[in-house]
């Protein structure tokens, strides 16, 4: 079938991100969530575009990695740890195999050699295959032309809730900067952290009483002063935000911003039969006319729900591997999901030899459903797109299945004659024309406001960013021509603030998954800003620090050491 006959094209929208753990605790939360992410879901995800590449397929997926975790993976710091994690993945497999041997669990023993030899894999593949380097190894996927790879915030800051212009600004261009850095190329998209969006409008802290509030401008404004040409949305924000739910009414702060971002949405026609439907490009009002115009991709929620439904999603497959129960002190799993009720006493052991079945089943179904959707778009439509975005750790980590799923999905996108694979740039290049709209403020998240990161349990972390945020600014602006020492410590006050400035912490603080590692980890980032802008002022007044805090500075520095080339003039 010709281009032209085509249903529609597809992508795959893959974020990538985890906080900065170097140097900040192990285990069971700090660095074992890099090492983890990283020899189950990135390795496994490498390997299944380069079998793809090498098959000849055209893949079309997009995939982005944070700048934050980019840092990460490229630091020396995690090679080493995460190559002395693999030895001890493969010694505790081995001791599994032998007590299940002992007691006669003949199947189980045979579970533990596979994960030896799994782990022994990912091993070799990291160490000779991908040199140690696994942003480099994804570099040259993209480099082949083999997928596209897109930016995010640099440290993955809520960029609607950030209270100075200067730090939205250098959440996005300090993205940029990282980018050109790992990939050698300036990014063509951005997953905005937690897909977070808010137009220009007269903004008031919903935590501050007595702010008076400012002007500001919509993030579309940054992404095109940086050169970025597309983001991501959900596409409850394509429809109008009406996916609010009752969240509003929970918390006086989030009404408070919805009342004041809807004074400001723009309601526009649209020639999609008067409906905003997610299967085309839209530029984003307020870029159009002014050098390039951002674009906007929208989630689908068909064939997203299905693999993130808790229900009915492909994960939940009763014969897939149970992410939830282990077997200690190795932490293997040797259980599979049974059914969605189980508890872990009543999880039954996981069989290799049903899982290729499955996975095919699964596969089989998405690329029916893709035809499906294609097919129910409006037939006017030049360009029907299908954008399905995910977590980039759901396949592998949560759903170690995942890499194999999307492989064979993608495989048989590219037979399909109906399905194009396109890459999301090249999804806006493509776009010569599309109709404009104003996005009301929202996210992805649950009731698709701000409540996962604006709520009581999290109320009390706003003021100190904001506060931090706004002494950065005076320092950046104060000492702009600073070298040596001045420069060296502005610098770490900056890390320190973008570090503090990390969505994550909040929505761990929300969903109570790690809520105590990450108020310690708020208020370090916190406490060590403030003394490092005190620091700082002993430098700039000519006063020599104590030896004690000259020892605490160069332990921060030591500790803290990503964006290691840090403009400060980002927030000036």
């Amino acid at each position: 079938m010709s281009e032209s006959n085509q249903l529609g094209k597809f992508t795959f929208v893959l974020h990538s991100h985890l906080p900065y753990v170097l140097s900040h605790g192990n285990w069971p939360h700090g660095m074992i969530w890099l090492s983890e992410a990283a020899a189950e879901t990135y390795i496994p995800l490498w390997r299944a575009f380069s079998k793809l590449q090498a098959e000849g397929r055209e893949i079309g997926a997009t995939i982005g990695f944070s700048p934050v975790l980019a840092e990460q993976l490229s630091d020396p710091v995690f090679v080493d740890e995460f190559e002395k994690y693999l030895v001890q993945k493969k010694d505790a497999a081995w001791l599994d195999k032998e007590t299940f041997a002992k007691e006669g669990r003949e199947h189980l023993a045979s579970l533990a050699e596979f994960w030896h030899d799994w782990y022994d894999g990912v091993q070799q593949d990291f160490q000779k295959t991908l040199n140690r380097d696994i942003i480099g190894a994804f570099r040259k996927l993209q480099d082949e032309g083999a997928i596209e790879i897109i930016t995010c915030g640099a440290t993955h800051g809520y960029l609607p809730l950030l209270g100075t212009e200067e730090a939205v600004s250098a959440q996005i261009e300090l993205a940029v900067k990282a980018y050109e850095k790992h990939f050698h190329r300036k990014p063509r998209g951005i997953w905005l952290p937690e897909c977070a969006y808010r137009p220009g409008y007269h903004w008031v802290s919903p935590v501050d009483p007595e702010d008076e509030g400012l002007d500001r401008k919509g993030i579309e404004y940054y992404l095109q002063k940086n050169g970025i040409r597309f983001f991501i949305v959900d596409s409850h924000l394509l429809e109008g935000g009406k996916a609010m739910g009752t969240y509003l009414a929970r918390f006086e702060g989030l009404k408070q911003l919805w009342d004041q971002s809807q004074k400001t949405v723009k309601e526009r026609e649209t020639d999609v039969n008067e409906s905003n439907e997610p299967y085309r490009v839209y530029w984003v009002d307020g870029t159009v006319g002014d050098g390039d115009p951002v674009g906007v991709l929208s989630r689908d929620p068909k064939t997203s729900l299905q693999v993130w439904s808790g229900e009915y999603g492909y994960p939940g497959d009763g014969n897939y591997l149970d992410f939830h129960k282990k077997h200690f002190p190795g932490g293997h799993k040797y259980w599979r999901v049974t059914r969605a009720t189980a508890g872990l006493g009543e999880k039954e052991e996981y069989y290799i030899e049903n899982i290729e079945s499955r996975v095919q089943e699964n596969a089989d179904h998405f690329v029916g459903l893709l035809h499906e959707v294609l097919s129910g778009a409006h037939t006017e439509l030049k360009d029907r797109l299908v954008v399905s975005p995910f977590d980039t750790e759901l396949f592998g980590h949560w759903w170690f299945e995942g890499p194999r799923w999307i492989e064979k999905v993608l495989r048989q996108v590219d037979e399909n004659p109906d399905i194009q694979p396109m890459q999301g740039g090249d999804m806006i290049e493509s776009t010569d024309a599309a109709p404009v709209v104003a996005l009301p403020e929202g996210s992805w998240g649950e009731g698709g406001f701000h409540y996962v990161w604006l709520n009581d349990k999290t109320k009390w972390t706003w003021p100190l960013i904001h506060e931090c945020e706004k002494q950065m600014t005076q320092k950046a602006r104060k000492h702009a021509n600073a070298t040596g020492e001045i420069k060296e410590a502005l610098q770490q006050l900056g890390r320190e603030l973008l570090l503090l400035e990390s969505s994550d912490w909040q929505f761990l603080i929300s969903t109570i998954s790690a809520a105590d590692y990450a108020e310690l980890r708020l208020n370090v980032h916190y406490n060590d800003f403030q003394f490092v802008r005190k620091y700082l002022k002993l430098l700039a007044d000519g006063i020599q620090p104590e030896a004690e805090d000259r020892e605490r500075y160069e332990a921060i520095c030591k500790r803290d050491t990503l964006f290691a080339d840090l403009d400060p003039a980002l927030w000036a």
